[in-house]
């Protein structure tokens, strides 16, 4: 996955200076909004799980993107966006939005949904804006299959300041696919108001993808495991072998020992009874002498 901005901060940042309250106008609500929620909600499930958990990549489905330190009605709001390379922890515990000025980068993807009153902003001024901002890659989904925007699909990548729109092309089933270089995903439009995101690589979406890889990850995991425990049973075998060794060798010194003592032991008492008999041949001569003198 390519990335763009500046590096993931490291320690502690202080807390941003507090803006006062007049800084901010209250925005006019969408007046349909209701149109855009459904898809809008399964797009932003979508990816926000998809990047669940990654260090240093930045989601949203809500609040403002503000550039413009001076004035917080500078300000924008994608109906979904990310920004990699970015302070995570500094963003959540300070930020009430994502301050450019703070961040020190602008997010580098942006996401709309098509609905009648925000579809002419998101061909217009907003792909304008966001392109002045310089974020990398823009997307629409249309709902309806391009009645508001001209395409259900369009996702166009930044180059020299002005946004290129991606190749589309039409699987056998009416499916539009539109490769993202950015996040080295396949965006499909399947039709009926259906938006999914897939794996280039293997075709699976990217729900089935998580899953897969999931049960891989599991099945890796169990297999490492069946393979420790094979490694410490055979360990245990090992110890188990070479102390039954070690007991047989020192069973066989013991033994050594054993008819080693016995052996001298048999000798002493031979030698004592070799000196024994001599003795008694010794008193016998000495007896027949002391007859032969009339003693």
């Amino acid at each position: 996955m390519a990335t763009s901005g500046a590096t993931i901060a490291t320690g502690r940042r202080p807390a941003p200076e507090r803006l006062p309250d007049i800084f901010y106008e209250d925005p006019e609500p969408v007046e349909d909004g209701m149109l855009q929620w459904e898809p809008l909600r399964e797009i932003t499930n979508l990816l926000a799980n998809y990047y669940k958990g990654r260090p240093g990549v930045f989601t949203s489905g809500g609040g403002f993107i503000m550039y413009n330190r001076a004035n917080g009605n500078d300000r924008v709001a994608p109906d979904f966006y990310i920004a990699f390379d970015v302070d995570l922890d500094f963003i959540r515990e300070h930020l009430p939005n994502f301050w450019i000025w703070e961040t020190g980068k602008a997010p580098d993807f942006a996401l709309e949904v098509a609905s009648p009153s925000t579809a002419a902003n998101d061909l217009g001024p907003k792909r304008d804006l966001y392109a002045r901002l310089g974020i990398t890659e823009y997307w629409r989904f249309d709902h309806t299959g391009g009645e508001l925007y001209g395409d259900a699909l369009v996702g166009e990548r930044l180059i020299d300041g002005e946004y290129v729109a991606y190749p589309q092309r039409k699987r056998g089933d009416g499916a539009v696919i539109v490769h993202s270089d950015l996040l080295d995903l396949d965006f499909c439009w399947l039709g009926d108001g259906v938006f999914d995101a897939l794996d280039p690589a293997t075709g699976q979406t990217i729900d089935e993808k998580a899953r897969a890889d999931a049960a891989r990850l599991a099945a890796e995991a169990n297999e490492q495991a069946a393979r420790e425990h094979a490694r410490a049973a055979d360990a245990r075998a090992r110890a188990e072998a070479e102390r039954a060794q070690a007991e047989a060798e020192r069973a066989r010194v013991e033994a050594e020992r054993a008819r080693a003592a016995e052996a001298e032991a048999e000798r002493a008492r031979a030698g004592w009874l070799a000196s024994e008999s001599d003795a008694r041949a010794l008193r016998a001569e000495l007896e027949r002498v002391r007859q032969e003198r009339g003693d």
